[in-house]
This record gives structure tokens, C-alpha cells and sequence, in this order.
């Protein structure tokens, strides 16, 4: 799987807040914010379900990757995305499964920050 994922009954705006209170729970913070909804209809003149794209970054661990591999920046921050479902009343939030998104480096230390990443994303998953 190249992402975890959680559906949570609930407001938009309420599980985004809730993400970002577990995503600082476990060290990251948001360096990014994608609105796709906003972009979409700005861009294009299209109407789309609310879709917000987070970029999660735990400092110490980029730091840690970024000593081990100097191009692993291309795959950061890892990307969170909260959606509102077809069905108009759960909320799904979905993180960036690292181990699969960096497999493609052949770098066995790095693998490992991969998989402390990854832990800590399903982590705060599961806190929603």
C-alpha cells in the first residue's frame, strides 16, 4: 500500500483540525497547505468535493534523511490529504506510506527513517 488511511464521521473542518492536533502529537507540523477545491474551481471553473492536501513534516526526521540520502528532499514533506467522501458525510484522512514512496532509493538507512516516519504517521491516525 503507498498510504494509510482512516474514515471519520464528522465536520471537514472539525477532522482537519483534529489532523493537525494529531500530526503535532507526533512531532510533525504543517509546512503546507494545498486546497484542491479552491485550485480546481479557481483554475479550471470546476466544482469538487472538499480535498485539502497537508504537507507534514517532522523536523528531526527530515534532518536525519536528509543526512542519509542528499535528494530525498524531491519526497518531502510527506503528504497528508483530508477529503470529504462521495457519501457527503465521513471525512478520510490519508498519509503517504514513506517505506513505499522512498523504496525506489536503494539506501537500507534510510529505510529504516522510512519506517520510524511511517509508524509515527499511523499514529497519528490512529488518535482520530
Amino acid at each position: 500500500m503507498y498510504y494509510f488511511a482512516k474514515s471519520v464521521a464528522g465536520d471537514f473542518v472539525d477532522v482537519v483540525a483534529a489532523t493537525r492536533r494529531a500530526l503535532a502529537a507526533e512531532g510533525f507540523g504543517v509546512i503546507s497547505e494545498i486546497d484542491v477545491q479552491a485550485t480546481l474551481k479557481a483554475k479550471l471553473d470546476v466544482d469538487f468535493r472538499p480535498y485539502l492536501i497537508l504537507g507534514a513534516c517532522n523536523p528531526a526526521m527530515a534532518h536525519q534523511a536528509l543526512l542519509l540520502e542528499d535528494k530525498v528532499g524531491t519526497m518531502l514533506p510527506c503528504n497528508v490529504v483530508v477529503q470529504l467522501l462521495p457519501n457527503g458525510q465521513d471525512v478520510e484522512v490519508a498519509a503517504v506510506n514513506p517505506i513505499a514512496s522512498m523504496g525506489a532509493i536503494d539506501n537500507p538507512d534510510l529505510r529504516g527513517v522510512a519506517a520510524a516516519v511511517g509508524g509515527k504517521l499511523q499514529a497519528a491516525l490512529s488518535r482520530l
